[in-house]
């Protein structure tokens, strides 16, 4: 930022413009120093932003960028990266291939009360960071130091985007309440799917 002030922009700014999802909200303008932006939901580039992240940490650190600590870029048993999915429902099986091979352009947009394209792609994208980061932390030893909470068995309203109802928001709260008190999950490289990791603690304990 010290070198880019243009992208110093407001918090407010940032926030509207990525949860300007497609479909959901309107895309977003705002001007920052005589910068323009025109922006959409960053999700559509990094559903899980898991991985840019530790880009950009490493890009600093091969900068040697003073205010980080000297170590090697790859030294991955240094790094503590939290990452916190938003819940799917994957294990709903809602959608099949005998069923989408009948879509035209409109159901792809729009079926059964939900957007498949959407869900799809982000699914897809954020499934794809956490394999990445699950097998390079896994290939380098440092499988401690990532750690993924996430909830892939959402159901009905629960695992919609947009049913924002005091009821499905207090049930969300409480999901929430209960997947900390789970045992901390890796993803299984073989089946996709979490997997309780043995003597491994409670998501709750793991943040402290």
């Amino acid at each position: 930022i010290p070198q880019r002030p243009e992208i110093d922009a407001l918090l407010s700014d940032i926030c509207i413009s990525t949860s300007a999802a497609p479909t959901y909200f309107p895309s977003y303008y705002f001007k920052n120093n005589d910068e323009e932006f025109n922006l959409i939901d960053g999700g559509i580039a990094a559903n899980n932003p898991t991985l840019v992240a530790i880009r950009e940490v490493t890009k600093e650190l091969m900068k040697e960028n003073p205010d980080f600590a000297a170590m090697d870029p790859l030294d991955y048993g240094r790094y503590l990266v939290i990452s916190l999915g938003a819940g799917s429902n994957r294990h709903e099986k809602k959608y099949d291939a005998k069923t989408a091979s009948k879509w035209g352009l409109i159901s792809w947009l729009f079926e059964n009360n939900a957007s498949p394209i959407l869900d799809f792609y982000g699914e897809a994208s954020k499934d794809m960071i956490d394999y990445h980061n699950s097998v390079i932390f896994r290939a380098l030893h440092s499988e401690d130091m990532y750690l993924r909470i996430d909830d892939d068995t959402l159901t009905g309203d629960m695992a919609s985007v947009d049913i924002s109802t005091k009821e499905n928001l207090d049930s969300l709260v409480d999901k929430g309440h209960k997947l900390l008190t789970k045992t901390v999950s890796r993803i299984n490289l073989d089946t996709g799917f979490y997997e309780p990791v043995e003597n491994g603690g409670s998501n709750a304990e793991a943040l402290q």
